[in-house]
């Protein structure tokens, strides 16, 4: 029997849905891991005794060696293998979530969120590069559809996982469920994936441009973790990000000129991939900072616990999966220049209904519009991914995809540091405590649980409700923002993207193939 047959009896057998279980499986367990720590930071913080400096950069540790290392790592999957790059992220995020469950300091458990956070920057990207060599053409915008859904997903489950985990385990069991997870998606991996076919191995790495690319971005990471602290003009952010410009500025440079560069940034001249990365970032935006503010929004206002809060937020993956299926026959029929800006509209218009929340309004108002930023959501972002990837050649696919999800990723963190202090801004505008003592003071500015904290211990109920009503107003002004930016994306898509579906040579030639021969 032929290679070709055999890969062509593959195409067409449930097999390859079992692939996408396990490459859904390993992004779902990023996304898992990315919000349920936020969970236990006060149980960390009482059990280990963590300053707020280090609470910060449990997070921040994460943050910045995700960003950092996503860029190369598509490369170097390029180069390789897919296969062999994403199991060994998988086993070090498993080995790293041991080692944090183990952690008796608040140092260790930074340092094990930094490893996470290098084992994640190796399965976002490749993960997604694998895609194409499983599926054929035909079928990639539903496994898109399907993986876009598992790394939403992980972000409302975080909390409730976190908050049952919590309830009947110690703090440490928040790392330890990664392990067993992490070790079911490397076996799975190792028996479904397809072979890799590793091409360039030989090719120089470009050292200088890895350097120049990973100090400008944590420059950036670096400075905007310090402006919800700090603020946008303290020189503690200013200098990194200045710092960050000229980096990122010489990486450019460099990148351009260098015969073997880290990526590829001629990618930008295919209409699809710029303009599908672009309408990418602006969708997780808007997604971004809504996922921002509506769980503060479930727990502190409306009441919720943790494990509450997070099947409150489901409807929008309820909306995210009904797109899903939408958009499979829609794109063909329509294009993805009618899609994608339809999806940013109703994305739009779930983010600007949302700013009409009041402190009356029950969860109802919240779910529907939920449900509608969901719908958005995954009619825009399964389209648009499948324009990148629909541009990108056979053997560049991991660099092409490191390239996407570094910009998303970055995209993401300007964001939420931007909406952030949008919220701050609009709280503080409205909150009044000047009767409050120095110290209550300073813990009802610092956030709306303080303020419930604080109001709790002086039984004020004014102060509550007032806090509640400041809240939602600084709510209020991030979702008109993220609808903003959805209705902006609708018109740059409507006028730049494509007019054709998201279908190409290069992606007719790379699914060709689908299973390849499989480990």
């Amino acid at each position: 029997m032929s290679t070709h047959h055999f890969a062509h009896r593959l195409s067409e057998s449930p097999r390859r849905w079992l692939a996408l279980a396990a490459l859904t499986l390993s992004v779902l367990l990023v996304g898992l891991d990315g919000t349920v720590i936020n969970v236990a930071l006060p149980t960390v913080a009482t059990e280990l005794h963590a300053d707020s400096a280090q609470l910060q950069w449990i997070g921040g540790g994460y943050l910045l060696a995700l960003s950092v290392a996503m860029l190369p790592v598509g490369l170097l999957g390029d180069r390789f293998g897919h296969k062999r790059l994403l199991l060994s992220g998988i086993t070090l995020f498993g080995l790293a979530s041991l080692g944090g469950a183990l952690a008796h300091s608040p140092s260790a458990v930074i340092a094990a969120r930094a490893v996470l956070g290098l084992g994640a920057a190796a399965i976002m990207p490749l993960s997604m590069a694998i895609l194409p060599r499983v599926f054929a053409k035909e079928e990639l915008p539903k496994a898109i559809a399907v993986w876009t859904a598992a790394t939403a997903l992980g972000m409302p489950v975080g909390p409730v996982v976190g908050g049952w985990l919590l309830d009947h385990f110690w703090w440490g069991s928040v790392f330890l469920f990664n392990a067993p997870v992490a070790a079911l998606a490397v076996l799975a991996g190792v028996w479904l994936l397809p072979r890799d076919t590793a091409t360039r191995a030989s090719a120089p790495f470009d050292t200088l441009g890895t350097v120049l690319g990973g100090l400008g971005i944590t420059a950036l990471v670096y400075g905007t973790i310090l402006i919800p602290r700090d603020g946008w003009t303290a020189p503690s952010a200013l200098v990194p990000l200045v710092a960050a410009a000229v980096l990122l500025t010489g990486f450019v440079l460099r990148e351009r000129r260098y015969a073997h560069p880290i990526v590829d940034l001629r990618l930008f001249t295919d209409r699809r991939f710029l303009w599908g990365t672009l309408i990418a970032v602006f969708v997780n935006f808007a997604v971004m900072g809504i996922l921002f503010v509506v769980p503060q929004y479930l727990q502190s206002v409306l009441g919720n616990n943790a494990f509450g809060t997070g099947l409150r937020v489901l409807p929008l993956i309820g909306g995210l999966m009904a797109a899903a299926a939408a958009s499979e026959p829609l794109v063909p029929r329509l294009g993805a220049r009618t899609v994608v800006p339809a999806g940013l509209l109703v994305l739009g218009a779930g983010g600007l209904l949302g700013a009409t929340t009041g402190t009356s309004d029950g969860y109802g108002f919240t779910a529907l519009w939920l449900g509608l930023t969901g719908l958005g959501f995954g009619l825009a972002v399964v389209p648009a991914t499948s324009l990148v990837m629909a541009a990108l050649p056979e053997d560049n696919t991991g660099s092409g995809t490191s390239l996407l999800e570094t910009v998303q990723q970055l995209g993401s963190v300007l964001g939420v540091a931007g909406l952030g202090s949008l919220l701050s801004y609009g709280y503080l505008a409205r909150l009044h405590i000047a009767a409050l003592p120095r110290p209550a003071a300073d813990a009802a500015r610092d956030s709306v649980s303080g303020a419930d904290a604080v109001a709790a211990q002086l039984h004020d109920a004014a102060l509550a409700s007032g806090a509640h009503e400041a809240f939602v107003h600084g709510m209020s002004l991030v979702l008109t923002a993220c609808g903003a930016i959805a209705l902006l994306g609708a018109v740059l898509a409507a006028v730049f993207l494509p007019g054709t579906a998201p279908c190409s040579r290069t992606v007719a030639r790379s699914a060709a193939q689908p299973a390849e021969s499989v480990a």
